[in-house]
This record gives structure tokens, sequence and C-alpha cells, in this order.
């Protein structure tokens, strides 16, 4: 009887506690920024309510308003994943916050702030301001990995990235990497970002600036998958849940396509994976064959139009996975693919659309290329920044290096992050294009006008 007591005693007091012992398993992170808006992202586990106070930075507490999340049902890895959209906030404004679980306060690995846009436009010059480029980042889990040493290299580049003054990131895809016992079930696929996201060294980079993405093969499906991958729905449904994106595809046209805008620059965020034809298809016998499906090439053509039309935007970037302007067909760029590139090149000179920069990844090195379009003398770049943990190799003692498009000097074989700073007045506006390598070192600096990416004459 005593230790019946005992025990009943010790569960009435301990078991309610245990209970609601939840937990943050990643982020905060930062997603979407608008004018009176933005997105926060969280996942955490065993958690009842997560609350998020917000107050207007030297504003009093009474001031605050909140923003609840309840009774989030676990995904299928036993994680729940929580959006919050703050809005009708102050424009060019920052706000404090505080995330709770059941009440309690959290310790938060990154200053807990975020800003809205300001309104520029009509007003003032645009603001300058730097985002930063990446991608493939495998982090390595030896219970799923193959035998040998871990694919995944560093976790440093993290930790620089977040270190760094940027605004935000642009992730270009391969942001986790399915293995064999992942793409395969439900569970494993929802497993990999949540273990992913996880690592410590991540969480300072999620919290401080914000982050938008595309896919590439590895957390789309298996490795150089096509449209025909069995789960490619399942994969959209973790992409929206682990991104903050502010939309993705369109109702007709899934997929995790999307579109924003920050000071000058426009940025559409091609999905490479979801209609993609195999890249061993003969594209002569085929000259249909695609990355980006019909429908998604025409709405970007569209949306370059739309942002022409606005007369704000003296950049545009277009990220995609794949390499877009490197012509040895090696592994799968848009060189295997030159139908669907040389229509979108063709439509820029045609439409005098200007200002065209290709941020891309997936070929585990980085490099600027620069290729000439048109009769008028007008160039576009590309940025290529990979990998940023995964493995490496030599590329510059390839015959990539020999690349007619690449720029001397620009060709990084080791881990690293490219920062793009956007910064100048009028005729001086230029991109400043700097890529950091594992170890905080600077293996490249470049500058392009933006009076470069556009016709110098008419033909």
């Amino acid at each position: 009887m005593i230790r019946m007591r005992s025990l009943s005693l010790f569960a009435a007091i301990f078991l309610p506690v245990l209970a609601w012992a939840g937990e943050i398993v990643s982020g905060p992170m930062l997603g979407y920024r608008a004018h009176r808006e933005v997105f926060l992202w969280l996942e955490t586990k065993d958690v009842k309510d997560v609350t998020l106070t917000y107050w207007l930075k030297g504003e009093p507490p009474s001031t605050a308003q909140t923003l609840s999340s309840r009774d989030v049902a676990p995904h299928p890895a036993g994680g729940q994943i929580h959006h919050f959209r703050p809005g009708l906030l102050k424009m060019g404004g920052t706000y404090d916050y505080t995330i709770s679980l059941d009440g309690v306060e959290q310790s938060l690995a990154a200053p807990a702030e975020f800003s809205t846009q300001d309104l520029w436009e009509w007003r003032k010059a645009p603001p300058d301001f730097s985002f930063l480029v990446g991608s493939c980042a495998y982090i390595n889990d030896p219970a799923y990995d193959r035998p040998g040493d871990g694919y995944g290299k560093t976790t440093r580049t993290f930790e620089l990235m977040g270190e760094t003054d940027a605004d935000f990131m642009v992730w270009t895809g391969d942001n986790w990497y399915w293995r064999e016992p992942d793409y395969d079930s439900l569970s494993g696929l929802w497993y990999r970002p949540q273990h992913d996201r996880a690592i410590p060294e991540m969480q300072k980079l999620l919290g401080t600036m914000h982050h938008y993405a595309t896919w590439d093969d590895h957390d789309y499906g298996p490795n150089d998958s096509n449209w025909s991958f069995e789960y490619k729905d399942t994969a959209l449904e973790i992409f929206k849940a682990y991104w903050g994106n502010h939309s993705y595809g369109e109702r007709h046209n899934p997929g995790v396509y999307s579109k924003f805008y920050w000071g000058d620059a426009a940025f559409f965020l091609m999905d490479n994976h979801y209609y993609r034809d195999a890249a061993e298809l003969d594209q002569d016998k085929h000259p249909t064959k695609t990355q980006w499906g019909r429908p998604q090439l025409e709405w970007l053509k569209q949306s370059l139009l739309a942002a022409k039309q606005l007369k704000h935007f003296r950049f545009l970037f277009i990220a995609s996975g794949n390499q877009m302007l490197q012509t040895d067909p090696t592994g799968e760029p848009h060189e295997l693919y030159r139908h669907e590139r040389e229509e979108l090149l063709g439509f820029i000179v045609e439409n005098e659309i200007t200002g065209v920069v290709f941020l891309t990844g997936d070929i585990h090195f980085s490099a600027l290329y620069r290729r000439p379009i048109g009769d008028a003398g007008q160039l576009v770049y590309e940025v290529t920044s990979s990998p940023l943990s995964s493995g490496s190799w030599d590329a510059a003692k390839s015959k990539k290096a020999d690349d007619p498009y690449v720029v001397p000097g620009t060709i990084v074989g080791t881990q690293n992050f490219v920062q793009i700073g956007l910064s100048g007045k009028g005729a001086t506006r230029a991109l400043t294009i700097t890529c950091i390598d594992k170890d905080g070192a600077t293996r490249f600096t470049e500058t392009v006008l933006a009076k470069d990416l556009a016709p110098k004459s008419k033909p």
C-alpha cells in the first residue's frame, strides 16, 4: 500500500509536467517579407500551444499583439509545423517578438526581431541591400548514409552565413538530401528535413535573415529524378511545410515556382523537377523536352514582362536548380534542354528585357558566367553557388574551366556560399558578387554594372 501511494503521488506531481514538456525542434525561421506582413516558421514536438507575441520596437508592452497555433497534429516524423503571418504591420518598421510554448517563453538562437519592407517606390531611390545564394546542404546522418566517409564535409558555412549582414537568402536546391531509406515512405520523406534543419549550426542563420527557396533533385526525390516520381505530391507538401515563400505554383499547375520583390530587384524561383523530362532524352528527337513545362515557362515570360511594366525593377534574378549557361552537358544543365533555354533567351532579347541574372546550384562548385545575347551588346550573367556542405571537386582543373562563358578565376571547388550586394544610385547601380569559402576566405569578388545587363545600341 505504501508503494502504491508513493507511485500515485509521483504520478500526480510529475506526469502532468512530463506530458506538457514540449520543445522547439528548429527555428524560428523568417520566411517572406512584404510591406505590411512577414512570415515566421517554427517546428516543435509535443506542444499544445505556441504563442507568437510581437510589438513595434520601442513601443510599450501594452501594444503587443499575439498569434497562437494550437493543437497542431504531428506530421509522420513526429514534428509540428507552425506558420505565423503577422499582418497589417507598419511599413519599414522593426518589431521585437517572443515565442512561448505552453505559456513558457523560450530562449532563441537569433535576435528575436523582424522588419517590414519600406515604401520606397515612387518616393526615393531604391535601398541598398544584400542577399546570400547557396545550394547542396548535405547533413551527415550515419545510420542512413552510404558506407565510408560522410558526404557532408562541414557545417561551418551555415555559421558563417548567419554572421553576415545579408538581408535574406535564396536557396537554389538540394536544401536537404533524401537517401534510399527516405524517399520510399511518407515517414522517411518527412524525417529528412526535420533532421537536417535541426542542426545547431543552422539556427542563427534561420532567424537572422529572411529565406526563400526552390528545389533540385535531392529535395524533390531520388537523384536526377523526373516528373514520374511517385511521391512528388508528398514532396511538394513537405516543401510547402518547411519553407515560407509567398506562394507555390498556380492552382491549375502545381509546383514550387513563385516570385518575390526586394527593393529594385524581382526574383523568380523556378521549379525544375515537378514537370521535368528525363535528362537522357535526345532533345533533337524530342524538341519539346523540358525542365519547367510549358505552362511554367509561359508564366516566367509573362512575369518578366509584368516586372518590366512596373518599372521599379532594375535587376531580374531567375533562380533554378540546374546551371543555365554552362555549355558542357555533364550533369543535368540546361544545355541538355537547350531548346527551352534558347527560347527564353530569345524572348528576353525580343522584348528588350534587361537586368537578367540567373541563380543556380547543383554542380558542387561555384562559378560566375557571362554570355552575350542578341546583337546589341547585352549580357546575361549566371551565379552558380554550390556546395554549402556537400562534397566538392576541383572543377578548375577540368574541362568545365574551358567553358566559353565562365569568368576566369571564379571557379571555386570547395564548400562555399555567395553574397550579392546591390548598391549605388542611377547609372552607378551595380551588383557586387562575392564568393566566401568554408574558412571565411573571399575566393572572388566581381562587380556587374546594371548598364551592362542592357542593350548598348539598337541592332
